[in-house]
């Protein structure tokens, strides 16, 4: 297969499966509407864990398509790497792997916030201001040293697979392993913003993707990631002020 083919059938792999993705979540909202009210929706961990991987799916794959053709581009240039289309996946299925264990540790946070809430009464009654807080606390992540540290990793996708470069299936298992851990840790307090706004909140999560494409692939990106940062203080800091700010589309502690 020639590299502008291998190219193309890797971008619509990740394009079809974003896709599909956003289909099921855009459908699944529609059908939540009835479920449970707080910060899980009244899902189970099942399909909690379900969702939060189509959820990543849909949300992380367009930002990590240049990563992925790295991937393939430097295995390529490898006389000894065969089965580029396992090991592509592999690579894939190792950084999903990651964020589904954040998702089991957000589900167990979200029950144990839930929790609280229902034995102290002032949570409920302060939960604007409390997600005001989170905003504030994500937009001081957004402007940290970790953070700008790993958004560069994620940003310079040759210079990663190259330094960290193992051969085989195993070595495409904990390469995707890296690459899951930093992008968790460049995002990880962006995603816990859906708590607060919603789960299921297709608007936020289609903002968040939008932040997240734009912090990685559009020059100089640390710049919007700095830009996010601050807007979200200041929205924090309204909220805080002005709980009525924010509208919880119906979620609760």
């Amino acid at each position: 297969m020639s590299l502008q083919r291998e190219r193309t059938f890797i971008l619509a792999g990740l394009v079809i499966l974003a896709a599909a993705s956003w289909a099921v979540l855009i459908w699944q909202s529609s059908m939540m509407k009835s479920m449970g009210m707080g910060l899980t929706m009244g899902m189970g961990a099942t399909l909690f864990l379900a969702i939060w991987v189509v959820m990543m799916v849909a949300m992380m794959f367009p930002a990590t398509a240049t990563m992925n053709l790295a991937f393939a581009r430097v295995q390529r240039e490898r006389p000894s790497s065969r089965r580029l289309s396992v090991s592509l996946w592999i690579f894939v299925g190792a950084y999903l792997l990651v964020w589904t264990l954040f998702g089991v540790f957000a589900y167990l946070g979200a029950l144990a916030a839930s929790g609280l809430a229902g034995e102290i009464p002032w949570i409920m009654l302060n939960a604007a201001r409390i997600s005001g807080g989170i905003l504030v606390l994500a937009g001081l992540y957004q402007l940290t040293p970790l953070k700008r540290v790993c958004l560069a990793t994620c940003c310079t996708p040759l210079n990663f697979i190259h330094d960290r470069w193992h051969d085989g299936s195993t070595g495409a298992f904990r390469m995707g392993l890296e690459h899951g851990i930093y992008c968790l840790g460049s995002n990880w307090l962006l995603f816990v913003l859906l708590f607060p706004l919603g789960i299921m909140n297709i608007a936020a999560m289609a903002g968040l993707t939008v932040v997240i494409f734009a912090e990685k692939m559009v020059p100089r990106g640390e710049r919007i990631a700095q830009g996010v940062g601050l807007a979200l203080i200041l929205s924090g800091m309204l909220v805080m002020i002005v709980p009525a700010a924010l509208l919880l589309n119906g979620t609760g502690m």
